[in-house]
């Protein structure tokens, strides 16, 4: 697996460098700007780029929108943003028509190398990988009059487990359930979000998700202005 690592902190920029190389993944390149980021992404087609969100030169949302342009050019690389806040939109605006092989981590996660390799794996595999507060946040906002506020306690947590792409038998085994009791939470899920049952694959399930919380809000705009 070859990687970059965009971060203008020195100290996380390396931290995030040993990290990875010792669990054998290539870090072909390490960066401190967004500039440098996306010319190297661009020359050196990684599988996957780690990316702060707020990045020089101008340290507002510099590497999210180095990341935007980056999946547009050249969508096959996954791309993992780093946050030192929890801003849910973020997720979204990377996600937008093509959710596979995105990522979403606070930055408080990074400190665990374990949560950081398997976003990696996930991401390089074409899978997502948010961070399970940004998924909490993102189902938990919706208390209006919509499908979600309609799902019981325990199918938001299901939920939530599903967008981070744990499989059905790795839900069973978080809530302390058995594999039929998640299949019927996710029936019910399903039926009260009005989500099309046709592809029944882990992957397409957790994108459906995502792809209808992202049509529950605006469209892309620079956090500072």
């Amino acid at each position: 697996m070859r990687l970059i690592v965009g971060e203008d902190n020195a100290l996380v920029r390396e931290g995030i460098v040993r990290i990875l190389e010792r669990d054998g993944v290539d870090v072909v390149d390490a960066v401190d700007n967004a500039d440098d980021m996306r010319r190297s992404a661009l020359d050196l087609k990684p599988d996957v780029v780690v990316a702060d969100i707020e990045m020089p030169p101008n340290y507002d949302d510099d590497g999210l929108r180095a990341a935007l342009e980056l999946r547009a050019a050249q969508p096959e690389i996954g791309i993992i943003l780093l946050s030192q806040f929890l801003d849910a939109n973020y997720a979204l605006d990377l996600v937008g028509t093509h959710p596979e092989g995105v990522g979403y981590l606070l930055k408080e996660k990074v400190a665990d190398p374990a949560s950081l390799l398997d976003a990696v794996r996930r991401v390089a595999a074409g899978g997502s990988a948010l961070d399970p507060d940004v998924i909490a946040h993102l189902v938990s906002r919706h208390n209006g009059p919509r499908p979600v506020a309609r799902l019981t306690p325990r199918e938001h947590e299901v939920l939530t487990l599903m967008a981070e792409g744990h499989t059905n038998a790795g839900i069973a085994e978080r809530l302390v359930v058995t594999v039929p009791a998640v299949e019927r939470h996710v029936t019910g899920i399903f039926t009260k979000l009005g989500l099309r049952k046709a592809d029944r694959t882990q992957h397409r399930r957790v994108l459906a998700v995502l792809a209808y919380l992202r049509n529950q809000r605006t469209p892309y705009t620079s956090r500072k202005g």
